[in-house]
């Protein structure tokens, strides 16, 4: 039996990790604009729910996008992979940052999201040459 996908070797370990933190680039890159548009535009607060779920989509798209292309096999497992780490991560700094867990439907919406857009990033980058 060829085990070679089930493997964690360097090559998949860099990529997830890479993957990983060019999405929280891009989400650090996209929270700091929309904080100067609710600054000095007249863009709502309420808007931001929603902008932090099409950034985080995008985000792990990317993540798992990136992380699949270190692979031969299995690029959706990969992708599924380093967007649950981008979320669990996530997950724990607004714990942090806000004091305590409480569990909400937005954090769940947040790791369901981040596990398919990874997964279909990771789809989409193992099609991509290295």
């Amino acid at each position: 039996m060829n085990r070679e996908h089930m493997t964690f070797g360097k090559d998949r370990i860099v990529g997830l990790v890479m993957g990983v933190v060019i999405a929280y680039a891009i989400t650090a890159i996209s929270f700091i604009a929309t904080a100067t548009l609710i600054t000095y535009t007249g863009l709502q607060e309420s808007a931001v729910p929603v902008i932090v779920m099409i950034t985080c989509v995008m985000s792990v798209l990317v993540a798992g996008f990136d992380a699949a292309r270190k692979s031969s096999k299995n690029g959706w497992v990969w992708g599924i992979l380093a967007g649950g780490i981008y979320a669990v991560i996530l997950i724990l700094i607004i714990v942090w940052v806000s004091g305590g867990f409480v569990m909400e439907m937005r954090k769940v919406m947040l790791l369901l999201l981040s596990l398919v857009g990874g997964g279909i990033g990771g789809a989409i980058g193992i099609n991509f040459k290295k």
